[in-house]
């Protein structure tokens, strides 16, 4: 015989909603609703009949554009039925669910959105991208389920309330109507140097709308960013071309 309450205290959630948190840290997703998109990799367990397609960047095009801005995420194609768990390193997970409505995300943040959701990778416009050629994020739009990542509770900043600026390696995602320039520290380069800050490049945000960001600069780290990341120093990779 067993003791504790190990097994109740950790249970199924009884929630039947398209996705639904498991746990602050576990995505529960009811496949009675129909397909979803999930991150290649992210699946940890599942009930009844799911089945996995790899769908890689998504097709050509979102193949080509992955390659040429560094920007993108593998995505695995899940069907069937019965409950799907989705977790990624043991990252927190955030829900939101739009209605005809567009975020603006961090590719390495993407965990699963409903199959309804289009997806495709845009260059962010920004005065300050010139700087090496662009910045690219993914564009979720369309009406349906979103489950993003971050590395602890985040905070969602109204940017219409006062000038808001972030480091542009905590920034998780924006929603639509918000705008954002990059900035460079007024110290410049010597702002890297001892005694400065280390805060290099900033993210300048005014509209209308919402910036999430997490409580960590290591929002950028997948493949072409992270290999940027080593070689560009301060930059971080962020300003992918």
């Amino acid at each position: 015989m067993i003791h504790g309450s190990l097994f109740s205290d950790f249970k199924e959630t009884a929630a039947t909603d398209p996705f639904a948190l498991q746990s602050s840290k576990m995505l529960k997703v009811n496949m009675a609703y129909g397909p979803v998109w999930a991150l290649t990799g992210s699946m940890v367990a599942y009930q009844g009949d799911v089945r996995f397609e790899n769908k890689g960047s998504g097709g050509l095009d979102k193949f080509l554009k992955s390659k040429l801005t560094g920007e993108g995420v593998d995505m695995m194609q899940c069907t069937g039925s019965g409950e799907l768990f989705l977790a990624n390193d043991a990252a927190d997970v955030q829900v939101i669910y739009l209605e005809n409505d567009m975020v603006s995300v961090n590719g390495a943040s993407v965990l699963a959105f409903s199959s309804s959701i289009e997806w495709d990778i845009h260059r962010v416009q920004a005065r300050g991208g010139m700087m090496a050629g662009g910045l690219f994020n993914v564009s979720l739009r369309g009406t349906g389920y979103v489950a993003v990542t971050t590395q602890g509770p985040p905070v969602a900043l109204d940017v219409a309330s006062s000038p808001t600026f972030a480091d542009a390696q905590a920034v998780v995602l924006w929603t639509a109507g918000v705008s954002m320039d990059l900035r460079v520290d007024t110290g410049g380069l010597k702002s890297m140097l001892r005694g400065g800050t280390g805060e290099l490049v900033q993210m300048a945000f005014g509209g209308q709308g919402y910036v999430l960001v997490q409580p960590s600069e290591s929002v950028v780290t997948g493949g072409h960013q992270e290999t940027q990341q080593r070689s560009s120093g301060g930059l971080g990779g962020l300003l992918g071309g």
